[in-house]
């Protein structure tokens, strides 16, 4: 198995183009199982769940044309035939976004057996949100040897659904499935995430009517079918907030070309707060320590526009060096703590207590052996490991293939002393 090294106390210096968005690209690829036309999505980026939401809809029958530029990939995806409205276990359990075929093959094909999903091991993450509110869109469910088995025979009919939390998962798997359903829907309490609004935007492309935007109360009008459309995936915030605390941790200097400052609004405003500059170019983002030392900061995961959980190990990495204690507290996922005790054999300073973690900065980490539990935890490591003396080994870099595209070229293109190590080279 692949392993990382990393050589650190190199600073950070240069241009990181950021990657079209993971969790915007996932459900924007199940948008072709709405309409028999070809959806074509540019600035798709090329990881692990990517390649498995791929093999998904082939499974199902999709026809899939990836086209390669110099700057980015494009994939074509037709859905003239439909062969299958079953999605297997063997490809569900490797990512839990694979649940995202849910909502259209019920609400197209009115029909769907998709297997319980996988993915991190951060939580129970349940999918009863997305089988409550198909069920109040009047599709019949029913789970059975661990599949949702799922059909409408007269077609999905609107209704007010009110989410008792907010769920990003359920309000995509909805909102899909409301564009065909016989009537209006509205969506309450419905997550806010910018990836659900560049969801909506390619679904208004394809005919959909679909109002409120950006608010946690989306309106759609059902209308009889969809079209094809292009669309770009949105700039990946979560990979740009990654590289953004990357720069900030080895002290050096960054430009995030692509993407816009909006986007990561929440993670700027902490970030200037420990004292890291973000400003505005004609290409992207700038990013540098303020006055040289970092300050601790307190910081509290919440649904967009909030903190994003998906940025809390990698906060917490920085806060390891900085000058003070921090409190970083989790809300969204149980068991999202699992990178703390490899920060701590690198001599990071952290005490847990419940969903709040005690940060105190130490004055430098050290290389050594670690391991990833879960996607953001792993790259949590990669930073610890860019800012700590001598040699971070970081094994089980699956998890990274899942959602950071061309980490260590990157990384190296910005300076680092990082490698990808095969199985059996020598440490």
């Amino acid at each position: 198995m692949d392993r990382i090294r990393i050589r650190g106390g190199r600073q950070l210096n240069g241009q990181i183009r950021i990657s079209g968005a993971k969790n915007a690209a996932l459900p924007l690829m199940a948008t072709c199982l709405l309409t028999d036309e070809d959806v074509r999505l540019d600035n798709v980026p090329d990881l692990a769940d990517i390649t498995t939401m791929t093999n998904l809809l082939t499974h199902l029958g999709i026809e899939v044309t990836t086209r390669q530029s110099l700057k980015e990939r494009s994939v074509i995806l037709s859905a003239k035939s439909l062969s299958d409205t079953t999605a297997p276990y063997d490809l569900v359990r490797k990512m839990r976004a694979s649940v995202l075929v849910l909502g259209p093959l019920v609400a197209r094909h009115r029909q769907a057996k998709v297997s319980l999903p996988g993915g991190c091991a951060i939580g129970t993450r349940p999918v009863d949100l997305h089988i409550k509110g198909l069920q109040q869109l009047g599709a019949e469910i029913e789970l059975d040897s661990g599949y949702i088995l799922a059909k409408a025979p007269n077609g999905l009919r609107g209704a007010e659904v009110t989410f008792p939390k907010v769920s990003v998962g359920a309000t995509e798997n909805l909102l899909m499935a409301a564009t065909l359903a016989e009537g209006e829907t509205h969506l309450i309490n419905a997550a806010r995430e910018p990836e659900i609004t560049d969801l909506a935007q390619c679904l208004n492309a394809m005919g959909a009517r679909i109002e409120g935007l950006g608010t946690d109360h989306l309106k759609v009008t059902g209308v009889e079918r969809l079209q094809g459309c292009t669309h770009r995936v949105v700039a990946d915030r979560i990979e740009a907030g990654t590289y953004a605390m990357a720069a900030a941790i080895t002290g050096g200097e960054v430009e995030l070309v692509g993407l816009h400052h909006e986007l990561i609004g929440a993670a700027a405003a902490v970030l200037t707060q420990a004292g890291v500059s973000l400003s505005e170019t004609a290409q992207g983002v700038l990013v540098k320590r303020t006055n040289g030392a970092l300050t601790g900061v307190d910081v509290m995961t919440e649904p967009f526009p909030g903190f994003p959980t998906d940025l809390q190990a990698q906060m917490m990495a920085l806060m390891t060096t900085a000058d003070g204690a921090s409190m970083i507290t989790e809300t969204i996922f149980e068991n999202r703590f699992m990178h703390v005790p490899e920060l701590a054999r690198m001599g990071a300073s952290i005490n847990v207590h419940g969903a709040s973690a005690m940060v105190r900065g130490v004055k430098k980490l050290t290389g050594a052996p670690v391991m990833a539990t879960d996607l953001r935890a792993s790259v949590s490591l990669v930073l610890a490991g860019l800012a700590a003396e001598g040699d971070t080994f970081l094994n089980r870099i699956y998890h990274l293939d899942r959602g950071y595209e061309k980490l260590t070229a990157k990384l190296s293109n910005c300076g680092a002393e990082i490698e990808r190590l095969s199985d059996g080279a020598a440490e």
